[in-house]
C-alpha cells in the first residue's frame, strides 16, 4: 500500500501563490505516476497535473501556464507550484498516486482563492 499525506493549502487572493506538498511512504517503488486532481462544490473531480516516472507531464488547459508539478530528489514527494491563482481554482486538492498495486489517494487540502 501507498499512504499520501498532502499539505500547502489556504487561503489567498487573487493573483497569489500556493505550493502544495504530497508525500509518499509504503510500498513507493510500486508508483508509477502521481498527480493532483482537484473537486470544486457541485462538480466532478478532475485532473489538474500529473507526472509519470519517465519525469513526463501532463496538465489541465486550465492551469497551463500557472501550475508547475515538480517531484522531489528521493521521488517520494510531488510538489504543485500555483501561481496567478484564480478564484475558479477554489476546490479541495487531491493527492493521487497510480501504483502496480493500485490507485491511492490522499486526504485531501482546501485551497481558497478569494476575489
Amino acid at each position: 500500500q501507498v499512504q499520501l499525506v498532502e499539505s500547502g493549502g489556504g487561503l489567498v487572493q487573487a493573483g497569489g501563490s500556493l505550493r502544495l506538498s504530497c508525500a509518499a511512504s509504503g510500498s513507493i517503488f510500486s508508483i508509477h505516476a502521481m498527480g493532483w486532481y482537484r473537486q470544486a462544490p457541485g462538480k466532478q473531480r478532475e485532473l489538474v497535473a500529473q507526472i509519470i516516472s519517465d519525469g513526463s507531464t501532463n496538465y489541465a488547459d486550465s492551469v497551463k501556464g500557472r501550475f508547475t508539478i515538480s517531484r522531489g530528489n528521493a521521488k517520494n514527494t510531488v510538489y504543485l507550484q500555483m501561481n496567478s491563482l484564480k478564484p475558479e481554482d477554489t476546490a479541495i486538492y487531491y493527492c493521487r498516486s497510480e501504483t502496480s498495486l493500485g490507485d491511492y489517494w490522499g486526504q485531501g487540502t482546501q485551497v481558497t482563492v478569494s476575489s
